[in-house]
């Protein structure tokens, strides 16, 4: 499956790259997000590179037909009606378990006006790297830029994680909400 899911991404004219990952759980970002099709690219990344990911996805995506497939795919459906402690719970699985977890802060393919921090708080919780997983159209590369150790403080790190999705772009790039946090969303609107 690696090797074939490499043959697909380099016919497509696809580049795929990743540093040597770190030993055991991390949680690994997957963005721009501004299309469906960054999920096929990802999840031919994901083989080529042997990464067993596991993501979330809004539990409309798992109801049949398609639901069991997407399971398989690793997915893990999350309800995003409901209030829950799921930071929580993921950052115990990552402890317990080693694996890596896919997460999109944009959290929509439309524009966002902000990303989401959940990933960020999970790593943090359960004392694990943060991978810079990217996929861009513009230079058709994807793969992994490296990893980042949550320190706690959640501006520094986030200017860092600025500074490496700044020049990435999506297949839409007219979908691409800007790469901030809630808090600076409202400093700009204030």
């Amino acid at each position: 499956m690696q090797r074939m899911a490499g043959w697909v991404l380099r016919r497509l004219g696809w580049r795929y790259h990743m540093p040597p990952p770190p030993e055991g759980s991390y949680v690994l970002i997957g963005a721009p997000h501004t299309s469906n099709w960054d999920f096929f690219i990802g999840i031919l990344a994901l083989w080529a590179l042997g990464i067993r990911a596991r993501w979330l996805g809004k539990k409309e995506l798992f109801r049949p037909p398609l639901g069991w497939f997407l399971r398989f795919l690793g997915g893990i459906p999350v309800d995003r009606s409901k209030r829950s402690n799921l930071v929580d719970q993921v950052a115990e699985i990552l402890k317990r378990e080693k694996l890596a977890i896919l997460i999109t802060p944009e959290g929509t393919r439309g524009k966002a006006p902000y990303w989401r921090t959940g990933f960020y708080y999970m790593a943090l919780k359960a004392g694990v790297p943060i991978a810079l997983g990217y996929a861009d159209f513009r230079r058709k590369e994807v793969g992994i830029g490296g990893y980042l150790y949550p320190t706690g403080d959640l501006r520094r790190d986030f200017a860092e994680i600025r500074a490496f999705y700044q020049d990435k772009v999506g297949l839409r790039p007219e979908k691409q909400g800007p790469i901030r946090i809630r808090e600076e969303a409202g400093e700009l609107s204030a």
